[in-house]
């Protein structure tokens, strides 16, 4: 049997404990508890599965998966319709969970108007379409986490031997990828990660894969950045991008920007990951998600702030290709400026 993609990755990469559909539901690991608890939302609905997505249970990357696993579950729940009625409802389906999240519904569209294709040929050769769907997402995992293996023996390349590398957020499969890149290259460095508020990513996911790997791990408050460029010898800051616009500006979680800057302050090169959006042309193409005030002024339901208080939560923010020294893809390290390379020649698919 062919190994999978997602061998020796740290748990939460591991494609069961992102998304998975099984006995008609999907059950999502709860990343906004995680490490602290391991629990799973287990969703009976599709709409279930938006609202999870749109409720931050799982973050980065982990919204495609759950995209396709709940599609499956849409499949499931209309299995009894007729092949007409089971379309109709899987197309408000593909609609409801790709805008779950407004800021990359450009990218969900594609993974669930994919499974309403894999489904529409399902039934018209009178198989299920449930199963279609599953199995087609897990060929889409593996292509993507073959994808990002490309991307992570690119960037783990930039690493020094011994050194240290800055992290913003959570990236995803490219953040096992690196890991697993950089240990099979025998890099020695060293990992400081930005805690992300207000959700913590970046304390709670980065760093527990980073530790989990075997990397000597350090997590850093978000207003320590310019302390730790300063004092501890940051070699590298990388980051993944929810957007790349083909002009080269990047939206990545909110805080990117500011480190962006000060790496540039400092002479740090800013390396980012991921695959450049051929439907971005330039900034003004990205929407930036605003999100709800509470998760500022609270963290997990506990207020820190008077009732009078009040907050913004912008989640994401945009910079610009002049602080960006490279775009690291499954094709190599393009200049901002030069993106346009990347679609040269012909694009795998990866959604």
């Amino acid at each position: 049997m062919k190994q999978r993609y997602d061998h020796d990755l740290a748990y939460m990469l591991q494609y069961e404990h992102v998304a998975w559909f099984e006995d008609g539901k999907v059950r999502i690991l709860d990343r906004r508890i995680y490490p602290e608890k391991t629990e799973y939302v287990e969703c009976e609905s599709y709409e279930q599965v938006a609202k999870a997505i749109a409720d931050m249970v799982t973050q980065s990357a982990g919204p495609y998966t759950a995209a396709g696993m709940g599609m499956a579950l849409a499949a499931w729940q209309c299995r009894s319709l007729t092949k007409e009625k089971q379309l109709s409802f899987l197309a408000k389906a593909s609609e409801r969970i790709s805008h779950a999240r407004p800021t990359t519904a450009n990218r969900m569209e594609q993974i669930t108007q994919n499974a309403y294709k894999m489904a529409q040929n399902a039934l018209e050769e009178g198989k299920n379409a449930y199963e279609a769907i599953f199995l087609g997402t897990l060929e889409s995992l593996e292509r993507r986490y073959s994808i990002m293996e490309k991307v992570g023996n690119n960037l783990a390349r930039m690493f020094p031997s011994e050194g240290t590398v800055l992290t913003q957020c959570f990236g995803e499969t490219i953040i096992g990828m690196m890991l697993r890149a950089a240990r099979a290259m025998n890099k020695k460095v060293k990992f400081f990660c930005a805690e992300t508020r207000p959700y913590l990513q970046g304390a709670r996911l980065t760093a527990t894969c980073c530790s989990q790997m075997g990397f000597d791990t350090t997590v850093i408050t978000d207003n320590m950045v310019a302390y730790a460029m300063q004092n501890k010898h940051i070699d590298l800051f990388t980051s993944a991008a929810d957007t790349i616009a083909r002009d080269g500006y990047i939206a990545n979680k909110i805080g990117t920007y500011q480190i962006a800057i000060l790496a540039k302050h400092f002479g740090i090169p800013y390396f980012v990951t991921g695959i450049p959006d051929k439907n971005k042309k330039t900034s003004a193409d990205i929407v930036i998600e605003e999100r709800n005030p509470l998760d500022v002024l609270s963290f997990r339901g506990v207020r820190h702030t008077a009732p009078q208080v009040k907050a913004i939560y912008p989640s994401f923010d945009v910079t610009p290709p002049s602080l960006i020294s490279g775009v690291v893809t499954d094709k190599g390290i393009f200049s901002p400026y030069d993106l346009e390379m990347y679609f040269k020649d012909a694009v795998q698919q990866f959604y």
